[in-house]
């Protein structure tokens, strides 16, 4: 057993949260709007807000698809840039980092 198992669970388990928000959010999207002017101005303010909890649902199912890619790969928990550990600490805190605590000062 790995020390990183339950980390990837919950990894795994996000995954399928975040899927499950994207189908949702994707499906409140509107096509057809009212007729009325002042209606349909709220209902555009209202899609500008779910487009961009749209996009960052995605941005966060991408960096949990490319944890789990390493996962696969056997890289998971190794720094991308100077192939030290990173501390489960840091992992358990930001599951799907691929830097340790000091390349990713360093890239900031």
């Amino acid at each position: 057993m790995s020390e990183y198992d339950a980390i990837v669970e919950k990894l795994r388990i996000k995954k399928t949260e975040l899927e499950n928000r994207l189908g949702k959010v994707a499906s409140s999207m509107r096509k057809t709007y009212a007729k009325d002017w002042e209606e349909q101005s709220i209902e555009r303010e209202n899609d500008e807000v779910v487009e961009a909890l749209d996009e960052s649902i995605r941005t966060e199912l991408n960096l949990v698809n490319t944890a789990l890619a390493r996962v696969d790969r056997g890289e998971y928990g190794i720094c991308a840039v100077c192939d030290e550990p990173i501390p489960v600490a840091r992992l358990e805190a930001l599951p799907y980092t691929d830097r340790c605590v000091s390349c990713a000062s360093e890239s900031e």
